[in-house]
């Protein structure tokens, strides 16, 4: 018998009391305590692959973490053991850039979770849309109602033009973009302790600060956000204001490696747009500008949220076209890729965002084309890219604490591999078993997206 037919059935054995019922319900509620024993471990944490591991989970939470041997020694009573010998367990994923409810439609946001969470994603960061639909999906997945990762949201801002955009008034229908407090219109004028506190009372977890802002108010918003104690994230570029002066002003997380590049080329454009060219094979993907942008990065644990699936995803989209007909202001997703390893180089924590989905028939999400192209175009070692999936996104969401790594006391978030992902990244594609906070969601109970539940999709 394979390896990974073994922990398949194994697995299969635990919950067999979901494997009953419907695969699109809810998994069964945890096993009130349970180690995973003969485990290869890669914790999250950047250390080494550490084999024979035990992992003790009672109820929500990580209880021990200890070599076999050790634990077989002082084993507790009454609890069960699953033989997960031969795979390779790691902290559950977390896709730091999604888009859950630009327009809300229920039945898809659910869909595409329910993949998340069958290929380990147990935790999603989203960076903007309808926050009435956002906070329902968020309270059902926390409360696992629906198979689905938690999801946590963010209260957009930005300056009173950006609002002529569609994407926000699709998010705000019903109601007057930049006059709703997920979606606020910044000026000087702006009472911005009110702001941020409205913001606050959606129950977003961070600040996302999207573009038309001066550099004098993104400092104002990410200065007034930690006072008040909520996470402050932005665009690399808000136009006019340069990353510098974004990574200045203190924010949390920057999105988007390319628009670093405006900086580099010496361009501030005042309002922000997706059809500024820049030269990309006139511009260093290493240069002296983006090293201080790094280092200060670096100094001050600013997190990059690269995205750089995004733009090979673009890239290849465009090549499709005729030469003619293609867009020419898409970054490289070569250059974008090398600005992301000189910012790893330079100590920058990364992040995996992927600001978009795949097809609905496709067997994995989008997350695992950016772990993969983080390893092939952005020369980062698996292992780090690991961490990237798992530590740094907990710390993007301020709960590093919590989750991000396989530790006594924290929420037992953990995926099950058949493969080694350290000598191929693509391994991360042998998914066995995810669990969120203690519950089983065994990838063979996947029930893959069907079309119908795109009703309505654009």
């Amino acid at each position: 018998m394979m390896m990974g037919e073994r922990l398949g059935l194994r697995a299969a054995a635990i919950i067999s009391c979901m494997l009953a019922t419907t695969v699109a319900s809810v998994a069964e509620e945890p096993v009130a305590a349970k180690a995973y024993v003969g485990v290869s471990l890669i914790d999250g944490t950047g250390a080494p692959l550490q084999e024979n591991m035990a992992i003790l989970v009672d109820g929500d939470r990580i209880v021990a973490v200890q070599p076999e041997a050790e634990f077989r020694q002082h084993q507790p009573d009454g609890i069960k053991i699953v033989d997960a010998s031969g795979h390779y367990v790691l902290p559950g994923l977390i896709d730091s850039h999604v888009h859950m409810a630009t327009v809300p439609n229920a039945a898809k946001a659910m869909a595409y979770m329910r993949r998340y969470i069958y290929s380990g994603i147990t935790s999603a960061r989203d960076m903007a849309g309808d926050m009435r639909a956002l906070a329902e999906l968020a309270r059902e997945s926390r409360l696992k109602k629906i198979p689905a990762p938690d999801l946590y949201y963010s209260a957009l801002m930005a300056g009173p033009s950006f609002f002529k955009d569609p994407r926000p008034g699709m998010a705000a229908e019903g109601e007057v973009p930049g006059a709703v407090p997920w979606m606020q219109a910044i000026t000087p004028e702006t009472d911005i302790r009110e702001a941020v506190t409205l913001a606050r009372g959606t129950w977003a977890t961070g600040i996302k600060i999207y573009a038309n802002l001066p550099a004098a108010e993104v400092r104002r918003i990410a200065e007034e956000g930690h006072k008040q104690g909520i996470k402050v994230w932005a665009h690399s570029m808000v136009f006019p204001a340069y990353p510098s002066e974004v990574v200045g002003a203190g924010v949390d997380v920057v999105s988007h490696v390319c628009r670093l590049a405006f900086e580099v080329a010496g361009q501030r454009p005042q309002e922000y747009h997706h059809k500024v060219a820049l030269d990309f094979a006139a511009l260093d993907a290493r240069s002296p500008v983006l090293a201080e942008i790094f280092e200060q990065m670096a100094e001050q644990g600013t997190i990059l949220d690269a995205t750089v699936w995004l733009y090979a995803n673009r890239e290849n989209y465009e090549q499709k076209k005729p030469a003619e007909k293609r867009d020419a202001s898409i970054c490289p997703s070569a250059f974008a890729g090398a600005m992301t390893q000189f910012a790893f180089e330079n100590g920058v924590d990364i992040s995996t965002g992927t600001d978009g989905m795949l097809p609905y028939d496709a067997d994995y999400p989008a997350l695992f084309d950016e772990l993969a192209i983080l390893v092939e175009k952005a020369g980062m070692p698996p292992l780090q890219v690991i961490r990237s999936a798992t530590y740094v996104g907990a710390k993007a969401l301020g709960l590093e604490a919590d989750r991000g790594t396989v530790e006594a006391g924290k929420r037992a978030d953990l995926i099950f591999l058949s493969k080694n992902p350290l000598t191929d990244i693509d391994n991360m594609r042998s998914v066995v078993l995810t669990v969120k906070g203690g519950t089983d969601y065994p990838r063979e109970a996947y029930k893959p997206i069907a079309k119908a539940e795109l009703e309505g999709d654009d």
